[in-house]
């Protein structure tokens, strides 16, 4: 534990039964809803940290049904959901004028259950809402305020949740397509869980939602808890080496969104009690800062390797040296006695030799198989120790290798396993890709262990007096 953890303030960290509430949410948010693991968590999350989602992709993705089950997480958050169309006009998601106040000479809306009063909405296509909507909709979702009549008053509004078909290609969106931290491209149910998915039950498979929900109290604590934490130095470093690869994609990110991020990082520590945000909390970074779903899936790549260090990669060096001995095996195998000119015709006659009378081809396959070992060259014991010698060298860092791996397994589950929000499937994708470079190491392993059995195997000749081979180079 480095200084900063130890001097924390020991009220940073959330309650314990946090973890709990938030895991039976999360189960009751994701039941029915196939590969939505990590929409559920960031959906949550956003909420809990009170930001917006903008969820993208076809319809029939149930983005609807997730912002639906969200908003009965959240205590005394009134729910809005509107589906916008370039017709809609700002009385249906703000309210009708109030003809009182129109006879006071006061401009103001009846906003009573309406956007303005809502804790939890749902805008479905939202951009295709008008310039008026779109305008009214920034003040309220950056600055939690809606421009009432002569004045503004606070909105109690927690997060919206937004979904569209597809992404705005007019630059005038851009301001409000930037109001959204988190951009998730929700997919259909791939090929595997197909089968999975129609038998799921006419109202899906909802299981009873847990009777405790998130309460006011409980948001301003986690706000509290996560004012308190520290971006620890992995989470810096892991920000900072993003920031470039970001520059070196051409991929613009604002200064604040760099800080809304920072935040969710927090957050997230927060929930799991912890003090400092490390780099493994930028698992999100794809659905933070990634505008397509391409750049996404970069993004995701980048942080596999670059963060979670989960690659299958055995080391280069291996499999060249193990794909040379094999090679100078096969050379060594093959290569021809040096005792007569006659050795070519000998070896000739002895592999025709099984075209014998019946009963006589096992008797003739024995001679010729007899003949054809005593053809091929001998080698000296000095040889033969030499290679072993430098199979073991090569073996030996392998092992060392095939070690390290496993250690680096080990400390990836570890830090896994406590992680809230890590999606489940996302983590067993690490570890997996993490074990297949444990397995590779295995195999080449193997194949050096095949090969050194092969040259102990190779013919002997202790009379020879040669001096030691050349090393096998790679």
């Amino acid at each position: 534990m480095d200084q900063a953890t130890a001097t924390a303030p020991a009220h940073a960290a959330l309650p314990s039964a946090w973890a709990p509430q938030i895991r039976a949410w999360l189960s009751t948010l994701e039941a029915g809803l196939l590969e939505r693991q990590s929409a559920v968590r960031l959906a949550l999350l956003a909420a809990l940290g009170q930001e917006h989602v903008l969820l993208i992709g076809p319809p029939g993705s149930a983005k609807s049904e997730l912002a639906r089950r969200l908003h009965r997480a959240f205590d005394s958050a009134p729910y809005f959901e509107r589906l916008l169309t370039r017709f809609s006009t700002p009385e249906e998601l703000f309210g009708p004028l109030s003809l009182a106040a129109l006879e006071s000479d006061r401009y103001e809306r009846l906003i009573e259950g309406y956007l303005p009063c809502a804790g939890l909405a749902f805008l479905d296509e939202v951009f295709k809402a008008n310039s008026a909507i779109l305008n009214a909709l920034l003040t309220l979702l950056n600055e939690r305020e809606y421009d009432h009549g002569t004045g503004r008053i606070k909105t109690p509004l927690i997060s919206v949740v937004a979904a569209t078909n597809e992404l705005p290609q007019d630059d005038a969106l851009r301001a409000f397509f930037d109001r959204f931290l988190l951009r998730i491209h929700v997919l259909p149910v791939s090929d595997a869980l197909f089968t999975e998915l129609l038998n799921l039950a006419a109202a899906g498979d909802r299981t009873a939602a847990p009777a405790a929900t998130f309460t006011a109290a409980q948001r301003q604590a986690l706000a509290r808890a996560a004012r308190t934490v520290e971006l620890g130095d992995s989470a810096l470093q892991a920000l900072t080496a993003l920031r470039a690869w970001c520059a070196a994609q051409g991929l613009a990110v604002s200064d604040r969104r760099w800080r809304q991020l920072a935040q969710l990082l927090r957050v997230q520590a927060a929930c799991d009690g912890r003090v400092q945000a490390d780099a493994l909390d930028a698992w999100l970074v794809p659905y933070v800062l990634a505008e397509t779903e391409p750049q996404a899936q970069a993004m995701a790549q980048w942080v596999q390797e670059t963060l979670a260090q989960a690659t299958a990669h055995a080391a280069p060096w291996l499999q060249r040296a193990v794909e040379a001995f094999e090679n100078q095996l096969t050379l060594e195998e093959q290569a021809p006695s040096q005792e007569g000119d006659d050795s070519a015709g000998k070896l000739a006659l002895a592999r025709n030799l099984g075209g014998g009378a019946p009963g006589e081809g096992g008797m003739l396959r024995m001679q010729s198989a007899q003949l054809e070992a005593h053809l091929r060259k001998r080698f000296s014991t000095v040889h033969l120790a030499a290679r072993q010698a430098q199979l073991n060298e090569v073996l030996g860092h392998a092992e060392a290798d095939g070690q390290v791996l496993q250690e680096k397994l080990a400390r990836l589950q570890e830090a896994l396993a406590t992680r809230l929000w890590l999606p489940p499937e996302l983590a067993a994708r690490w570890c997996q890709t993490v074990q297949a470079g444990v397995d590779i190491n295995a195999g080449l392993q193997t194949r050096l262990r095949h090969t050194r059995a092969g040259f102990a195997a190779l013919p002997v000749d202790d009379t020879q007096a040669v001096p030691t081979p050349d090393a096998i180079t790679w």
